[in-house]
């Protein structure tokens, strides 16, 4: 282990961090060249005829094997190296450990594809997502490496005198980290079937195996060490296609210097698309479908009579003219695919008005990517209201990622593992730089993909589409699906539905590179979904088992008792979290947004009054994180139409809906209350007691007089 740098070299002091440090640049640098290695090797080898297949398998089966390599070569049982790494990580390393832990299957996969087909709206994660840091590094990560606790309930603990407060932050962790990896490996089966060819569900399980390598063997020292290497894999297969892309376009190598003159042609093939005739029949068909389903849904029994009696007599007319058993085959499929009770019918019909409502817009309901909000703020009263209102949403999820940002357990975690509270505060900087090089890209990427796709691959011949598009409709229909409406033979923009979940992933294919590049990025996928599963996790086992098990159940338990507990825990988490994405819930941005609102209403508000202000105290934390979390769970659950259906609720969407704001920044509600909550109910209750009183002080002014040192 110390040949490999991951052990931290002999001494004490400046000079042993010294050798340590050269010891990770050492290691690290090989590393890097060899996976460029890797990748040259296996394009010569694609080139002399390599079967694709073969390069999905090996890039799954070589990467899930490095990361497991490392998770094994790091094991270990010491609480302090499980739990924090041994306080021992580089601030340059936590930086980019902390990327790959940020760096999650939203920001590698789904972002990119949400600024596609938003445009400028999609820029709300971007800002968001940057500037909590900003808010980590000035409120949150100093201070909480100076309290030096293991993780944020055990911190609430502390802070707020008992083991109330810590309970429920205990049950926000997990709710948030629970919600957001979910997303992640639900991202881990969407890469897994594209490399490997099995099935979304199998796909979940066999990606899973190399998240809970990495964190059941060797807890927080393994996970750091294995988003190392995830960091340097994922923004190399980031890159390079993009910069691909960039030269095939405009001759230059740097996308974000360029992607603007890009946008311009971008915004005059849209002009185009919207005065196009054969665009204007495919929309108006899908109003004709839309208003049926409405017909339907004014008569439902009748509607159900007559779609069993059409379906039927089809049959009928086949087997009467001798149709091909094929064509018969599917008719009766249709038929016993029709709705059998009123409910199922409304629901259908329902569905089939919407979907197809939706697809009646122009650009196939895509906004033109360079407007900065729906609407027009000249224009009548219907234009100026869903002006008022895109623009009020868009400062609200600004709002809520940056402030869940700051208070995600698993990112805050972090920074507990640095040496000193300096390098905590250098350790956010170095974070910032990593996160910045692929934020800064991606709406290029985005750009440029679009750019692609008008000018490729609208207007093609059914006959002739790329094989890329067949692939992913076979990983799976709901995220790319191409049909003829208006059977003319030609795609139409109108025609296309795809899934933001899928732009980065098919970019090199979009931009006709070879295959090898297309494995690449989907390891790059795959190391960012992992990574920030493997935090997530862990953030989820030592919930339990250090703060639930160790500091509230049996405080005697010794070290290898509760490293095991978490290393248990770790395993049934990760079974369930799979079961659950394998039912699909929700698209991955909008679960892992949820998760950034759940995170900012339970934690915010506790952890900056609990550092700023001395006041604050157990039963204004408790009360506040319970007021706050529930305020957003509740707007969830009444608005978002998933968990709706899940919780049972019926009444009108519109009903629930407060000042128009959507329910992926439910947080902008929660967040508030669990302020005014904490402020209000700390005044009317007793102080803190004085210790904790002066360890505040302490942790803001160390040098004041009289104040008393942070607990270790």
């Amino acid at each position: 282990m110390a040949g490999l740098g991951f052990e931290h070299a002999a001494g004490t002091g400046a000079a042993a961090n010294r050798a340590f440090k050269a010891q990770l640049n050492k290691v690290y640098a090989w590393y890097t060249g060899g996976f460029i290695g890797f990748v040259i090797v296996l394009g010569v080898l694609e080139q002399m005829g390599l079967p694709r297949s073969w390069i999905g398998f090996i890039f799954l089966l070589a990467t899930v094997a490095l990361y497991a390599g490392i998770g094994i070569m790091s094991r270990t049982n010491d609480a302090a190296e499980y739990y924090v790494a041994g306080r021992r990580v580089p601030a340059i390393y936590n930086g980019m450990a902390t990327g790959a832990d940020w760096m999650s299957a939203a920001s590698f996969i789904g972002m990119a594809g949400t600024l596609y087909l938003t445009g400028y709206g999609g820029l709300a994660f971007i800002m968001g997502w940057t500037g909590g840091y900003c808010l980590v590094a000035l409120f949150l990560a100093p201070y909480l490496r100076k309290f030096g606790q293991f993780t944020i309930p055990d911190f609430l603990g502390a802070r707020f005198e008992g083991n109330l407060p810590r309970f429920i932050g205990i049950c926000a962790a997990i709710l948030c980290s629970f919600t957001y990896v979910v997303a992640q490996i639900y991202g881990v089966g969407l890469i897994t079937t594209r490399l490997s060819g099995l099935a979304f569900e199998v796909g979940i399980f066999v990606g899973l195996g190399g998240i809970l390598v990495c964190s059941f063997l060797g807890g927080m020292r393994a996970v750091t060490w294995t988003q190392v290497a995830q960091y340097i894999i994922l923004i190399i297969a980031y890159m390079i296609p993009v910069v691909w892309l960039s030269v095939k376009q405009t001759g230059v190598p740097i996308p974000q210097a360029v992607y603007g003159f890009q946008l311009q042609k971008v915004s005059e093939l849209e002009k185009k698309l919207r005065a196009d005739p054969k665009e204007q029949e495919v929309i108006g068909i899908f109003k004709q479908r839309a208003d049926a389903a409405d017909a339907k849904l004014k008569d439902v029994p009748a509607a159900m009579a007559a779609d069993q009696a059409a379906a039927q007599k089809k049959i009928d007319d086949l087997k009467a003219a001798n149709g091909p058993v094929a064509d018969i085959q599917a008719a009766e499929k249709e038929l016993a695919a029709l709705p059998k009770t009123l409910e199922d019918a409304k629901k259908a019909y329902t569905a089939a008005k919407t979907t197809n409502t939706a697809r009646t817009a122009p650009l196939g309901g895509m906004p033109s990517h360079a407007a900065i909000f729906a609407g027009d703020p000249n224009g009548d009263d219907k234009a100026k209201a869903a002006f008022d209102t895109s623009r009020r949403n868009f400062l609200a999820l600004i709002f809520c990622l940056m402030v869940g940002t700051a208070a995600l357990p698993h990112i805050l975690m972090r920074y507990y593992t640095t040496p000193s509270v300096k390098e905590a505060r250098e350790s956010v900087t170095w974070s910032l730089f990593f996160i910045f090089l692929l934020y800064f890209t991606a709406p290029a990427l985005a750009v440029l993909v679009k750019y692609e796709m008008f000018t490729g691959v609208v207007g093609t011949s059914f006959a002739a589409l790329p094989e890329w598009i067949t692939a992913w409709n076979r990983v799976d229909p709901t995220l790319l699906s191409v049909t003829d409406v208006n059977k003319d033979g030609i795609l139409q923009l109108g025609e296309i539905r795809i899934g933001g979940d899928i732009i980065v992933l098919a970019t090199p294919a979009i931009g006709g590179l070879p295959f090898v590049i297309s494995g690449m990025v989907a390891a790059g996928g795959l190391a960012a979904a992992l990574s920030t599963a493997d935090g997530l996790l862990l953030t989820i086992a030592n919930a339990l088992s250090h703060d639930l098990y160790y500091k509230m159940i049996d405080p005697n338990a010794p070290t290898s008792r509760r490293v095991a507990i978490s290393k248990a825990l770790l395993v049934i988490v990760a079974l369930a979290a799979a079961a659950v994405a394998a039912q699909k819930p929700a698209d991955i941005l909008f679960l892992v947004s949820a998760a950034f609102s759940f995170a900012a209403a339970a934690f915010f508000p506790a952890l900056t009054l609990g550092i700023f202000w001395k006041r604050a105290n157990k039963w204004g934390a408790t009360l506040g994180m319970i007021a706050g979390l529930g305020t957003t769970f509740y707007y969830m659950v009444t608005t978002q139409p998933w968990l709706r259906g899940v919780f049972g609720v019926t009444s009108p969407i519109a009903d629930n809906i407060w000042w128009g704001i959507q329910p992926i920044s439910a947080g902008l509600f929660g967040v508030p209350v669990g302020f005014a909550v904490i402020i209000i109910v700390s005044l009317l209750t007793g102080q803190p007691r004085q210790d904790t009183q002066e360890l505040v002080e302490h942790v803001r002014y160390p040098n004041l007089k009289g104040s008393k040192p942070a607990r270790a």
